[in-house]
This record gives structure tokens, sequence and C-alpha cells, in this order.
């Protein structure tokens, strides 16, 4: 290989550095990338999930709510309706 000569040695690390950066990405393992795009659609799934229940969670609690805001706003003293 043609070596190139630097007489500045800061220079001289970041060329080296990057060298090993670069021979280190090509004979790495490249299931990584994998594993992260798997756990982004666990992720997405989950919450999908969780915005589900709490969508229905909402409105459970909303129909509850109007049933017994009817309810006290009705009143008379007689508790059959509610």
């Amino acid at each position: 290989m043609n070596r190139l000569q630097i007489s500045n040695p800061p220079l001289e690390f970041m060329i080296i550095y990057l060298r090993g950066r670069i021979d280190r990405l090509r004979n790495e393992d490249l299931s990584r990338g994998a594993s992260a795009v798997e756990w982004v659609v666990i992720s997405a799934i989950v919450v999908g999930i969780v915005a589900f229940v709490g969508f229905t969670i909402k409105n459970a609690l909303k129909g509850k709510a109007n049933d017994v805001s009817n309810c006290i706003s009705s009143s008379n003293g007689d508790s059959s309706n509610c």
C-alpha cells in the first residue's frame, strides 16, 4: 500500500483511527441492524396495544360518567332509575 507521509501527528492519528474504524465496520456482523429493526417493530406493536386499551378505558369511563351525571341531574329522591 502506498503510504502518505504526514508530519502532522494529530492528522496522522485521525487517519489511522479512521482506517481502523473502516476495517472494523467492514468485518463486523451485519445482524445488529436487523435486531434494531425488530425492536422498533415490537415497540410499535406495544404502543398500538397501549393506545387501544387507553382509548377503550377512556370511552368506558366517559360513558359511566355520563350515566352518573344524568342520574344526579334527574334525581327526585327515588333511586329506582339509577
